[in-house]
């Protein structure tokens, strides 16, 4: 693994910086409730209750803690990279608040703490003790790492050594587990950042018990009387599929339930398959990774096709426009790929990592940093947004904050921790891998020695990417760079020059290996093939059925009503679209757009007061479209969007 990675880059630092001086700080209000508009978050309040400070009742979700504990691990990993002596002092004081908050046996959670203290651990079904556990120990390896200071990782140890008390297989013991997968994936980082073993077991216990009968959540909602929290009275028994509780998990298969619970614990599944050698988990998850990025994955990098439980639905049933596609449970889909990257390197894990990352994360928040998308259509009409009740899910604008704001605080950390998603090494083999092509220097260590790699990158707009390799010692180094061959390279071979000359390369699982002993200053170059590609859905992705997308690198592009007027749906590209790229400055802060030749229905064509069908020929007219990146739409006046479009082609 690397030993210290930081993003120079001038397309990531805009949003590294975007996080750092603008969404951290208004998150912090936010969870102040101090923002003017937007629901509350009660849970700096809720913390204060807890601790003894205030006098009042609990506010909001059941896990509000949670966003809390994002904010704080965003902040541990912005400090990392930037010290900020003011931020640190607020996020210091918050720690203070938290430690207060912990009951003597190290118990955590305000909800149980100021609301019903004689229920804990009673509803794992619903309540999110764990789920809130796992983000607090989270935000602490984070803080730890990032300033030095053990204060929020003690409590942390604290409230993991009680849960490994309550939890296990021993007399006495509670043999149950989380209904939302988030105290898994927590526990091995916990393990990493300490040494100690037993956070490791607890880990690996809560991963093996899942699913095995007699089942837990059934028994427990038996001995509850049948209740829901969420639902007053008498409730249906569980459902097993919705937190992925259905079977044990080496028997899983297909991707079903929640989107966000799946990827968490499939990532945990990913971390234990590679610290404990289980070849079943391994297996599990290549199976699983194959069912959600090639049969549940939306072309942004979505998951979670269904409002309904923010799930899975079934495969190929991907609709644009009632799409979900969770902002969470991208971000899952990100810590997934890269622990698969970690325990075999090959180029389609980075690949998805790149597709989400770029589209659907990055979507899922304005330029100014202040409004979020929690729910990331690849189709919006703003009418049926507000009157179908089907729809009403889809904002066609983001929004300040959310009742429920897991989302935000989610991309906060992803796009402060960065860094620890470009490069993997493996020191045996002496190979460094470049999964994103996101200027960077690093330092990792190696068998050969420590070597420092700078990279820069004119990505997403340029395919030019080049490397400099700086060995500490001034002796030359040994060792294997390889690169990643992005799928979106459509067959074309990248060309690579070292110290300025045309090298050849072999290539493995997806990576070109440049091999070779090198020297103080040794230059790589890598120019990537990037062009506009038109993709197609597969034939029983029936939402996408004779239409297309627009595709350049990493980026998807969708068709908004500003440029293109409306109704979207009333355009077609023409069989021979004439593809140009141009580079735009303006309100969307600059970036390459796609024009096309396509065709528009001509309202006008359309008799005024008419019946709604009528055997006539509408009359189109030619009309040279518009795309932007998906992941700048909804940043200028609301309108219609529209990823796929209708094309002549067969």
């Amino acid at each position: 693994m690397s030993e210290k990675v930081s993003v120079q880059d001038r397309f990531w630092n805009e949003y590294t910086e975007l996080v750092r001086q603008t969404v951290i700080p208004y998150q912090w209000e936010a969870l102040n409730d101090r923002v003017e508009g937007a629901a509350p978050s009660y849970a700096i309040r809720n913390f204060r209750i807890a601790a003894g400070l205030e006098e009042g009742e609990f506010g909001g979700m059941v896990f509000q803690d949670s966003d809390l504990a994002k904010w704080l691990e965003a902040v541990g990993y912005s400090l990392a990279s930037r010290p900020d002596p003011e931020l640190e002092r607020i996020a210091d004081d918050a720690i203070d608040l938290i430690g207060a908050a912990q009951l003597e046996n190290g118990y955590l959670n305000t909800y149980f703490t100021i609301k019903e203290p004689d229920k804990k651990w009673t509803n794992l079904h619903d309540a999110h003790e764990l789920y809130c556990a796992g983000h607090l120990i989270e935000a602490a390896v984070a803080y730890y790492r990032g300033t030095g200071k053990r204060k929020l990782l003690d409590i942390a140890r604290r409230l993991a050594d009680h849960i490994d008390e309550v939890f296990g297989i021993g007399p006495g013991k509670l043999r149950g587990y989380c209904g939302h997968q988030e105290i898994e994936l927590a526990l091995v980082k916990l393990y990493e950042a300490t040494g100690e073993d037993r956070y490791l077991r607890l880990s690996r216990y809560f991963i093996d018990e899942r699913g095995q009968a007699p089942n837990y959540f059934a028994e427990e909602w038996e001995r509850r009387g049948r209740t829901s929290h969420w639902v007053q009275g008498t409730t249906s028994p569980p459902d097993l599929e919705y937190n992925q509780s259905h079977l044990p998990v080496r028997e899983q298969t297909v991707a079903v339930g929640h989107a966000v619970r799946a990827v968490y614990m499939y990532a945990a599944m990913a971390d234990l398959a590679r610290l404990a050698g289980d070849e079943r988990l391994r297996e599990a998850c290549g199976k699983l990774w194959k069912n959600v990025t090639e049969k549940q994955m939306y072309v942004t990098g979505g998951i979670g096709s269904t409002h309904h439980g923010e799930a899975f639905s079934f495969d190929y049933d991907l609709p644009n426009d009632t799409a979900y596609a969770e902002t969470c449970a991208s971000i899952g889909l990100v810590f997934f790929a890269r622990r698969m990257l970690l325990l075999e390197a090959r180029s389609e894990y980075a690949d998805t990592m790149e597709r989400a990352l770029y589209n659907n994360v990055l979507g899922s928040m304005s330029r100014d940093g202040k409004h979020f998308f929690y729910v990331n259509p690849l189709e919006v009409w703003p009418d049926a947004s507000v009157r179908n009740p089907g729809k009403r899910h889809v904002k066609p604008v983001r929004q300040r904050w959310f009742g429920c704001a897991c989302c935000p605080p989610n991309v906060a950390r992803l796009l402060s921790s960065l860094n620890e998603y470009i490069y993997t090494a493996d020191r045996k083999r002496n190979t460094v891998y470049a999964h994103l092509y996101i200027g960077s220097e690093a330092r990792f260590e190696l068998d050969a020695g420590p070597v420092k790699l700078k990279m820069s990158s004119e990505l997403p707009w340029s395919g030019k990417v080049s490397f400099e390799v700086l060995p500490e010692s001034n002796a030359p180094a040994k060792f294997a760079l390889a690169l990643r061959v992005p799928g979106w390279c459509a067959g074309a071979r990248p060309a690579l020059t070292v110290n300025g000359k045309p090298a050849d390369y072999r290539t493995e699982r997806g990576y070109a290996f440049v091999e070779r002993e090198w020297s103080q200053g040794d230059a790589v170059g890598w120019e990537l093939p990037l062009e506009t590609q038109l993709l197609f859905a597969h034939p029983l992705m029936r939402a996408n059925a004779g239409k297309a997308a627009f595709q350049r690198g990493p980026l998807v592009y969708c068709l908004e009503e500003a440029d293109n007027g409306a109704p979207l749906a009333s355009l077609a590209l023409a069989a021979e679209p004439n593809l140009a790229e141009r580079f735009e400055a303006g309100p969307l802060g600059g970036a390459v757009v796609i024009e096309a030749d396509g065709t528009a229905i001509e309202g006008a064509g359309w008799p005024e007061d008419s019946a709604p069908y009528l055997p006539l020929r509408p009359r189109v007219k030619a009309a040279r479209l518009k795309a932007v990146p998906y992941y700048l739409w909804g940043n200028r006046e609301p309108g219609e969007m529209a990823v796929w479009i209708r094309t002549a082609r067969p």
